[in-house]
């Protein structure tokens, strides 16, 4: 990338950007279980979740908001979540943590930091509560990367960076042989790529969990859908150039 800004998509919607020295981690799973989800990728090393200065929520799902992950990351970081999740987390002993509706946006560091939509549920099984989905925008004075967090596709993407795009970073599958409401697959993650325009675009939410005791039930959805949204935006969004990365690795951000 440059000295300025590097990714790694550590697995699922966890992503460490450090950006103008500041280290941000997205919707942190870093156990090798969620519930009943187990990964199946490389586990994630402890210097990858080190001196983290902010974490993103995007929703209250337990696979993007994991209480036990969160409490692996010291020294304690802020908190960036959707409106509607502070109490969830200051009953769990967080005092960090800001709320946002879309829209609403905030600074840390020299970096400033957007919340917007999603279409995505904000329920959090079994009981509640429940809190908007978001995505997020992290601007630098010379970079600006797009977190959808977990979303499906939805008009208003077009005017999420009017001003450009250099990463988005867009979910295209799930943590299962099929998918539910609120998420995009491959196809229509490549469709999303008409509306944002970026320069680059990397796949996200893929790979990682599968349920256990599933074994190899539809083994190609774990392993396929990345290949196929590249295939997909190679046809729908040719200007965008695609780099598809493995959990665990970094995305490498070609230059201007």
């Amino acid at each position: 990338m440059d000295r300025h800004l590097s990714v790694s998509y550590l697995g699922h919607a966890t992503l460490l950007i450090e950006m103008d020295g500041i280290r941000i981690l997205t919707d942190p799973t870093i156990r090798e279980r969620i519930g009943p989800l187990e990964r199946q990728g490389p586990h994630v090393p402890h210097a990858a979740y080190e001196g983290i200065h902010a974490v993103l929520i995007s929703h209250l799902h337990h696979d993007h908001l994991d209480l036990a992950s969160l409490r692996r990351l010291r020294p304690v970081p802020r908190l960036i979540v959707p409106r509607g999740a502070g109490p969830l987390l200051r009953e769990a002993g967080y005092r960090d943590v800001d709320e946002f509706e879309p829209g609403g946006q905030t600074t840390h560091g020299p970096l400033r930091i957007r919340a917007t939509a999603a279409d995505h549920s904000g329920f959090r099984l079994p009981f509640g509560p429940t809190a908007v989905a978001l995505g997020f925008v992290i601007e630098s004075s010379a970079r600006r990367v797009y977190f959808a967090g977990d979303t499906d596709l939805f008009p208003a993407m077009a005017g999420v960076a009017p001003d450009g795009l250099d990463l988005a970073l867009l979910p295209v599958w799930g943590w299962g042989p099929t998918l539910g409401p609120g998420h995009m697959d491959p196809v229509r993650a490549a469709e999303a790529l008409r509306l944002l325009r970026p320069r680059q675009a990397t796949p996200i939410h893929w790979g990682t969990f599968w349920p256990r005791g599933m074994g190899r039930v539809r083994p190609n959805r774990l392993r396929q859908p990345a290949h196929e949204f590249a295939a997909a935006a190679a046809e729908l969004a040719p200007e965008v150039r695609i780099a598809v990365t493995s959990p665990g690795h970094q995305i490498h951000l070609h230059g201007r």
